[in-house]
């Protein structure tokens, strides 16, 4: 058993036992013991996203809809008051130790939520992994070692790895008959770890990507790689871009004549949350990723009421992460009675978490602590993503170099 999972158990046994000694009863029945010894204090959740620069919508949306989703119950978290401390993670990986010590050592967080950047993710993993906690929660950095070779009992993740949304598209492009391709993607961990995993589908369906093209991040001037991918003439380019970086290359793109020449496709980053300000230049590209607005289950309409009803605007992919974070935290705490020093119990509830309503569609934990979800094939039409069907069902992340899976 973990050492956690040792110090965990321990403390609920005694949380428990000591209830049962004193015989604590109520009027309207029975407190669980947490509450009978500290259950006034808050619940502090420490967040570490970016809330300036061009990924600051990715980090609102998250932030937006895990409180939502606390709210969406009883504004609590297993019946205890919810405290958050959030830090601007800048998108800087040198600042990400000392954020994320401030968050663990002095602000003395229950859960850490958080980051958006992989390399982040990464520095994150190697500071929180070794320890006796607290629980990290990743509501998108798609890191491929967060679940591979640095996963750790107390990690989790409640959006995808990198792999997951990008393999699937480099096969939608070559059943779309498309025999070449070039691949491009801001030079960083989460841009060549979906190239590599679109390029790896693609060419094992029989197509062959002829350039690799990686700009540093997080420049935003493509005159020079649209130049050449029209000289190269693929028959359809691949591409991850997020954000205000996904705004600015598909608007180029279209204006450098590609946009009806060259198809464009990529993870569904591309084009997530951002369509509308692309306008009539994201017109056609399809993309893959494990949630479309148009989903018609039930929860993802109440969903997207509740957010709009919040905030004024319709949720993305990013907004169903935080949610579905919030989601892992609640109803693990629930179990363990609102202890959240049961560490041991808590890690548990999180690995056999299953979610048969969430907006996304049905997902459940792998044994990497890694959603286990459909990756849908959207299309922008008429300025709003289309869902056009599932690219791959229940898709796994192979959680390469992963021991504990």
């Amino acid at each position: 058993m973990p050492k956690e999972s040792r110090k965990g158990f321990s403390r609920r046994s005694f949380l428990q036992t000591t209830a049962a000694a004193v015989g604590a009863t109520a009027v309207g029945g029975l407190m669980p013991a947490s509450f009978a010894i500290g259950g006034s204090s808050k619940v502090r959740i420490g967040i570490l996203l970016p809330y300036s620069g061009t990924y600051a919508m990715l980090g609102n949306s998250i932030t937006d809809a895990f409180k939502l989703r606390v709210q969406m119950g009883d504004g609590t978290i297993a019946g205890r008051e919810v405290e958050y401390i959030p830090i601007d993670s800048e998108m800087s990986v040198p600042k990400a130790p000392q954020n994320t010590k401030k968050l663990v050592d002095k602000e003395k967080v229950d859960f850490l939520v958080g980051p958006v950047h992989s390399g982040i993710a990464a520095v994150m993993a190697k500071l929180v992994g070794p320890r006796e906690g607290p629980i990290m929660i990743v509501p998108n950095a798609g890191s491929n070692a967060v679940t591979g070779p640095l996963c750790a009992d107390n990690i989790f993740r409640t959006s995808f790895s990198n792999w997951q949304p990008a393999f699937p598209g480099g096969k939608v492009m070559a059943d779309d008959g498309h025999k070449t391709a070039i691949t491009i993607a801001w030079k960083y961990a989460a841009g060549m770890q979906m190239m590599d995993a679109g390029k790896s589908a693609f060419e094992q369906n029989g197509g062959k990507v002829i350039k690799d093209i990686q700009v540093p991040f997080p420049n935003v001037e493509f005159q020079a790689n649209l130049s050449e991918i029209a000289a190269l003439k693929p028959d359809a380019v691949f591409a991850f871009f997020s954000g205000g970086g996904a705004v600015k290359f598909v608007k180029d793109y279209a204006a450098a004549g590609l946009k009806d020449k060259i198809p464009l496709y990529g993870p569904g980053f591309l084009t997530e949350g951002v369509s509308k300000a692309q306008g009539a230049a994201a017109e056609g590209i399809r993309t893959t990723l494990h949630y479309s607005g148009d989903l018609e289950n039930s929860a993802n309409q109440a969903f997207r009421r509740a957010y709009d009803k919040a905030y004024g605007k319709m949720p993305n992919v990013f907004s169903v992460q935080g949610y579905d974070a919030a989601a892992l935290i609640i109803n693990a705490m629930t179990q363990v009675g609102g202890d959240s020093g049961a560490t041991g119990d808590l890690i548990n509830a999180m690995s056999g978490a299953k979610f048969p309503d969430s907006p996304r569609g049905a997902w459940h934990m792998s044994a990497a602590h890694n959603p286990v979800q459909n990756i849908y094939l959207r299309e922008v039409r008429g300025g709003k993503q289309k869902l056009l069907g599932i690219a791959a069902k229940d898709l796994e992340d192979p959680a390469k170099g992963c021991k504990m899976a």
